[in-house]
């Protein structure tokens, strides 16, 4: 918790809430929530990877063991329900653990797809929604609920948060190719090395450049970067253009989170929201 990141999510639910009109503290706890539940699967997804690094720090798991971090995720999980009872709403609870239970199974999809590298399009970006968008799409819900829109302006909300997670991990897809790993604050290539093979490379396979399968398969083989150099894989999918089509992607997912404002985006919060794909975008870490 206290090497920071972003607090994209909580800022995302605090704006939203905003936009729908909510002026109460509640935002600031379900903000605080929400953090808790994304600080929790972070702890756990780097026991499941073996991550040894986590924001430019030794992870929790490298520290004290798989054991004690299971434990730690647990405990953090389970504050931010006790503090989410705080608000007694049961359709902010609805909306906890259905994006709980979606990142989950998001992650159990990614376990039985580790190492394969017959995954689609289609299989990227299922996963991506599952594990990433889910959340981003349930913080700008609950700002709506907390607002009280109506169903169409919460699905609204809704939409935007999924569409803003989505061009998020794309990014983040990207960065793994492109960033230093200073600004990553982890080895670039690391999804690779876990075992993943992410939208980028899917491209790059797609389009029948069979140097870059054989290296990747070498590392998945291998386990990492053994006998094949990153450097040579990132040349290969920049050559390939993937990253261009992938960052396109993102591009147009950004664009549609926006439109999801309906073209009101007056007033700060409005803009703000307005604002936030953009930044998602151009984020360098």
């Amino acid at each position: 918790m206290g090497s920071g990141g972003k607090r994209l999510r909580p800022a995302l639910l605090l704006l939203s809430a905003g936009y729908a009109g909510y002026r109460g503290t509640g935002a600031v706890r379900l903000s605080a929530v929400v953090e808790l539940i994304h600080s929790a699967t972070l702890v756990h997804d780097d026991v499941i990877d073996g991550a040894d690094t986590r924001r430019g720090r030794p992870s929790a798991n490298s520290r004290w063991g798989n054991h004690r971090s299971v434990l730690a995720g647990d405990w953090l999980y389970m504050q931010a329900f006790q503090l989410a009872l705080g608000e007694r709403n049961f359709k902010v609870l609805d909306i906890l653990i259905e994006l709980t239970q979606n990142m989950v199974e998001g992650e159990l999809l990614q376990l039985a797809k580790l190492g394969r590298m017959d995954l689609t399009e289609t299989d990227a970006l299922e996963l991506s929604a599952r594990k990433t968008a889910c959340l981003f799409s349930g913080c700008a819900r609950l700002g709506a609920v907390l607002g009280g829109l109506d169903d169409g302006g919460e699905q609204a909300l809704a939409d935007y948060g999924r569409f803003s997670g989505l061009a998020f991990q794309l990014v983040d897809d990207l960065l793994d190719f492109t960033a230093s790993p200073e600004r990553l604050g982890k080895p670039v290539l690391s999804d690779l090395k876990e075992g993943k093979v992410t939208l980028p490379l899917i491209y790059a396979l797609d389009d029948g450049y069979s140097e870059a399968r054989r290296l990747v398969a070498k590392v998945l083989e291998e386990g990492g970067f053994t006998s094949v150099r990153p450097e040579e894989i990132t040349q290969l999918v920049r050559e390939s253009g993937a990253l261009d089509r992938a960052r396109q992607l993102a591009r147009d997912y950004a664009l549609r989170a926006k439109a999801c404002l309906n073209g009101n985006a007056t007033g700060d919060f409005g803009r703000a929201l307005q604002a936030m794909p953009d930044f998602i975008l151009d984020r360098d870490n």
